[in-house]
């Protein structure tokens, strides 16, 4: 176990489970490897009309170590629902394990909930927000998204768009092995039930996607871009949880921290990405967004 520095940044990192076509997660494979590592990282500096008035040399500012905690997380609505908002507690509260890194556990918080998942082939997307509804597929357990209902219990109906169609015939032919939910016309709505009744139908993350996006183009020019579509599936659903419960954590806490909330999805390995650029990709993540929020 390595041994932790004093005031860390500190990160827990997610990636999904099997579904699907996916016996072992592409996401998984890109978080494990990171689990438990310690960075140094830079501060970024300081500036006012484009000058730097505090630079990271001499001393000004300072290294600050980083330190990451990667986890899985089932493919599956209910454990989503029955382990994310504990992510967000202070003490957070991890799924027990065996490994010895998992009780390393930020009294005040985490400092990043960084949640990975799997897509179609292309580039790397970054995603700007979560949904509340629209989850109309069966997870890995073959259970479907929690019914949401009026006050008074009654459930709510909707008609599918034609694009929430289209998108529904996008996933299922992403999967091709996973249980399919096929039906069209009106549905009833699926999604965030209660306990959720406060929050928004979209909630965006507060870190600068396009400003993130931007610098690892650096790196990556043909392979990341942003996206205000996660898929209304367990990777939308994972990083609407995480948003809501962050945003209801910052309102019950005197001291008035947040946790920063962010999702990537991956493409499938070597689609274009292999698994060590996926890697190298969300440490590249982490470390801009430490040095940047």
């Amino acid at each position: 176990m390595p041994t932790l520095p004093s005031n860390p940044y500190r990160v827990l990192l997610t990636g999904f489970g099997p579904f699907g076509s996916f016996a072992v997660n592409p996401s998984w494979l890109a978080v494990k490897p990171l689990h438990n590592l310690i960075l140094d990282t830079q501060p970024a500096p300081v500036t006012h009309e484009e000058q730097v008035v505090l630079g990271t040399d001499g001393g000004n500012c300072g290294i600050r170590q980083l330190h990451i905690t990667s986890l899985q997380v089932p493919t599956e609505y209910d454990v989503v629902l029955s382990t994310v908002p504990s992510f967000h507690t202070r003490p957070p509260t991890l799924p027990e394990s065996d490994d010895p890194g998992h009780p390393m556990i930020p009294a005040d918080g985490y400092d990043l909930v960084f949640h990975v998942g799997v897509a179609g082939p292309g580039p790397a997307r970054l995603e700007k927000l979560g949904h509340k509804s629209g989850y109309q597929m069966r997870d890995a357990a073959g259970k479907m998204a929690p019914i949401i209902a009026e006050e008074g219990g009654e459930f709510i109906y909707k008609r599918m768009t034609e694009a929430e169609e289209i998108e529904m015939a996008r996933i299922r032919e992403r999967l091709p092995n996973i249980e399919k939910y096929q039906q069209t016309g009106k549905v009833p709505l699926r999604g965030f039930a209660k306990g959720y009744e406060q929050f928004e139908e979209e909630i965006h993350t507060d870190i600068d996607v396009e400003r993130l996006v931007a610098h690892l183009k650096e790196a990556y020019p043909e392979y990341i871009r942003d996206s205000v579509d996660a898929g209304r599936y367990l990777c939308d659903f994972t990083y609407y949880c995480s948003l809501a419960e962050a945003q209801r954590q910052k309102e019950k806490d005197s001291s008035g921290k947040r946790t920063k909330v962010l999702f990537l999805h991956c493409p499938p390995i070597d689609q274009p990405l292999g698994t060590e650029e996926v890697t190298d990709m969300i440490k590249r993540t982490i470390v801009w967004v430490s040095q940047n929020s």
